[in-house]
Formats: C-alpha cells, structure tokens, sequence
C-alpha cells in the first residue's frame, strides 16, 4: 500500500515538473512572438529583398491582415503583382490570382520570393503553433542564447521542425534552424532588432539557403499597426 502510495506522489510530481516546464516554455515563445507581433490583430507592412551573392536581385511588397484563429490575409502591392492575394485560414492556404475566378490551393511552402515563402510572410508566430523543450544554452555572435527545440503542432505550419536560439536577457529572437518534414535543414533564419514605433522589435528576418548559402532573402516589417479587416475579407468566395 505504501508503495503504491510513494508511486502516485512521484507520478503526480513528475505531472506538475512537466506542466511547469511547458508553461516555462509557453511563457518564453509568447516573450518572443511580442517581438514580431505585439497584437492578436493587426496590419504588417512587409517588404521582402531577394539577394544573389549580396546583391539586391528584386523586391516585393506585401500588407498582411492578422486575425486570432489562425487567419492571415496577404495582399500584394507590387505593380506586376497588384490584385493577387493569399489567404491562410488554420492549416489552408489559398491564393488568388486577378485573372482567375477560382482560388488556388496552395502549401506554406509556396515561394513568394527568394527563400521567402507564404508561410513565412503568413505567420508570426510560435507559441500557437509549436511545443518542445528549452535543450541547452549556446552562444550566437557573441549573444548567450537559450536554446529551444520546437515540434509543430499543427499539420499546416511551414517547418515541422525549429531549432530557436532567444537572448538570455530579454529573450528576443536571435536565430532559427528551420527543418522540413523529413527532418533536413533547409534555411537559417536571423533576426535583426531595431525600433518600430518607438518600441524594440524585430525589424528584419534574414533567411538564407542551407545549400546555396550565398542566396539570401530579407523580409523587413516596415510597420505594425492595430487595423484590420472585417471577417468577411477572411473567406475564399469573398474574395474571389
């Protein structure tokens, strides 16, 4: 009988460790999304510079909507793309094109441009989508970093994988390893901190190619504001 009382004590010890390890984690990925996103909702002017061995190769604009539940709406603004959209509602992504009175399905791996892809303008952020565990501490650029080992959650994230290096001492993003489902690396993801609004934010995401390392794509949040859309805008047939 003790014994089976000393092994209900250790199993509900062992519950409450892991639930406050999860909700340690929780609390470091939510420090990290405010970073990237402050807001549930919101407008973020994007401008995405494609480069080839450090020269400017082409440039794009976008404004994307956000909206709780997984919903995000990407307007294009360049002129040769102007009319185009991409809607992602939970783990569907469509995009529509001017010419077209269907909306396509897409993947988030869908390029937009460079290494930049739909899911990467389309999500902002990690603490939503994505579990795991703090798994050590390394030093990046001469930062000390806590080092998170992320597992997607969801069928539709773009990288079921993510390596995520947070500065110790205010947690901000400093780097990620990001993996696709067959578990290779595929792009390193580096962030750049500056002030948008008079706030200290991520301002710049720099993705570069594992394998064709001297193509890189920067992805540079201009603004962030609270307006929105209605939820009509957040539905395929509307759009069309």
């Amino acid at each position: 009988m003790f014994k089976s009382i000393a092994i209900l004590i250790l199993a509900t010890l062992s519950l409450n460790a892991a639930a406050a390890d999860d909700g340690k984690l929780k609390a470091l990925l939510k420090q990290a999304d405010d970073y990237r996103l402050a807001l549930e909702s919101g407008r973020v002017e994007t401008e995405v510079r494609s480069f080839k061995a450090g020269v400017l190769d082409k440039t794009r604009l976008y404004a994307v909507y956000l909206k709780p539940g997984h919903r995000s709406l990407v307007l294009f603004r360049t002129a040769s793309e102007r009319g185009q959209k991409m809607l992602m509602l939970g783990d569907d992504y469509w995009l529509m094109m001017p010419s077209s009175q269907r909306p396509l399905r897409i993947t988030a791996m869908q390029k937009l441009l460079g290494e930049a892809s739909t899911g990467d303008i389309a999500t902002m952020t990690w603490s939503d989508d994505y579990d795991g565990a703090v798994s050590g501490e390394d030093v990046i650029d001469g930062l000390p970093c806590l080092k998170l080992d992320l597992l997607g959650q969801r069928k539709g994230v773009s990288y079921p994988r993510i390596v995520l290096y947070l500065a110790k001492k205010d947690r901000h993003p400093v780097q990620a390893e990001l993996y696709v489902a067959s578990d290779k690396l595929a792009k390193l993801a580096r962030f750049s901190m500056g002030e948008i609004d008079g706030r200290r934010q991520v301002t710049v995401m720099t993705l570069i190619d594992h394998l064709q390392k001297e193509r890189s794509t920067e992805v540079h949040y201009l603004s962030r504001t609270g307006k929105t859309l209605s939820d009509d805008y957040f539905n395929p047939a509307f759009l069309v």
